[in-house]
């Protein structure tokens, strides 16, 4: 039985990868015009008008792209850009959303990784198992269906900070994501509270070099973004819009305000940014590394002012964790059970929800004649539980610092990961996923 356990483990796996496929149809079939996993890429849409607006000689940050919409991300991004212009529409929204695919399974295999897992056979196909999986996350799959950026520049960060600390040239690829879109700055302050200093000049030096390159070759557009498009947050979006994921979109949407009290916001960001920080910093002590940088990437997400819901693709790595507990022997019955609680609480506050609405709609830049809206932030059925629907990543994210702050402050590393120091290779676990 043990000699085939590596191949019933890939059976299950893949038993499972097509299971999550077919509820993704379940969902929002794949044909449905407009709705269908691929069949929208409207944020991709805009990337590139924004590309061939530069390159018709017009200014990014005052065009409407798309007619309404406005370009938010650093002018090095268009470089990114640009050759997707030198395609059809289609082509290269199927090319960014198999990239977006190769992205996520390069991220759970390096969580793996990173957790002492040996790169397997099994583990591979456990692996695009998981991808099916996490398509069904509303994170993940607005990321495909708008065919946005986040997952890509997730990879750059856990790729290059889950090294040791002493690797070279680490906090560079962090940089660089950070130049792109700025919420990645927050793991400068995780990495100066741990006195990382030399990763530290890497994210800064990646960062840097990103505004060096693009005001060499969009110097016009670098102007105008640093030194005022920058500081608006509100051309992402309305704070009180359904399905911004923020601690402000919370307050905004509780309180049926675009302008909620900024002191009651400062201090609420505040302390989710103690808080994560604390945890993160916790983890890290324990050798936790993966865990402390999903946990800073979270806390970006609920003190920007705005986090739409695909900006929480950290929960990807988070199930990765979930799961890598789950199948560590030697723990617990108590320890296995609140884990697997966690993980399945997880998956189902953040699952695909669906909101139909038999009726025309305007969306964005278009009348479409129905609705199928994603995400459980949409329901809104009952009203003494808005204070949750409104706003429930902020569940994961508390749940998840408060839970690594207790156990790693209880002193039992059996029940987060594998501990390791920051500047080693982790060790290579035994278990059902390492496929011996």
């Amino acid at each position: 039985m043990k000699r085939h356990r590596p191949a019933l483990i890939a059976v299950g796996s893949v038993l499972i990868g097509l299971l999550a496929l077919w509820l993704q149809d379940v969902i929002v079939p794949y044909t449905t015009p407009f709705w269908g996993l691929f069949d929208n890429q409207l944020d991709l849409d805009v990337y590139l008008s924004g590309a061939r607006t530069v390159l018709d000689g017009e200014s990014l940050y005052d065009a409407k792209l798309l007619g309404q919409m406005d370009y938010t991300y650093a002018p090095i991004s268009i470089l990114l850009f640009t050759p997707f212009t030198w395609i059809s529409f289609e082509a290269a929204r199927i090319v960014w959303s198999a990239g977006i695919v190769v992205a996520l399974y390069l991220v759970i295999m390096l969580s793996f990784k990173s957790l002492g897992r040996t790169a397997t056979w099994p583990l591979r196909v456990i692996a695009l198992s998981l991808v099916a999986v996490a398509l069904l996350l509303e994170p993940v799959r607005t990321t495909v269906w708008y065919g946005q950026i986040n997952v890509f520049l997730m990879l750059l960060i856990v790729a290059d900070l889950t090294r040791g600390e002493g690797a070279r040239l680490r906090g560079v690829g962090t940089g660089i994501a950070a130049g792109i879109k700025l919420t990645p700055l927050i793991f400068v302050l995780y990495l100066a509270v741990l006195r990382q200093w030399r990763s530290m000049a890497g994210v800064m030096i990646g960062f840097f070099g990103t505004m060096i390159v693009g005001f060499a070759v969009l110097p016009r557009e670098s102007w105008v973004y640093w030194t005022g498009t920058m500081f608006d947050s509100d051309r992402v979006g309305a704070p009180q819009t359904v399905g911004n994921q923020s601690i402000r979109g919370w307050l905004a949407n509780l309180l049926h305000s675009d302008d909620p009290n900024i002191l009651l916001w400062g201090f609420l960001a505040a302390g989710a940014l103690a808080l994560g920080m604390y945890a993160a910093t916790l983890a890290h002590r324990h050798g936790q590394e993966l865990l402390a940088v999903t946990v800073v990437g979270m806390t970006a997400c609920a003190i920007s002012p705005m986090s739409w819901g695909h900006h929480w693709v950290w929960f990807v790595p988070l199930a990765v964790i979930g799961l890598h507990l789950l199948a560590t022997p030697g723990r617990g019955v108590v320890v296995y059970a609140l884990t697997a609680a966690g993980l399945i609480s997880m998956l189902l506050i953040a699952f695909s929800w669906r909101t139909y609405l038999a009726h025309p709609i305007w969306f964005v830049n278009r009348t479409v004649p129905d609705a199928y809206l994603i995400g459980l932030f949409f329901k809104h059925g009952i009203d003494w539980l808005e204070w949750f629907t409104v706003y429930p990543y902020n569940a994961i994210f508390l749940g998840t610092v408060i839970a690594t702050i207790v156990v790693l402050r209880s002193g039992d590393d059996s029940a987060t990961t594998v501990a390791t120091a920051p500047s080693e290779t982790p060790q290579s676990v035994q278990g059902p996923l390492a496929g011996e």
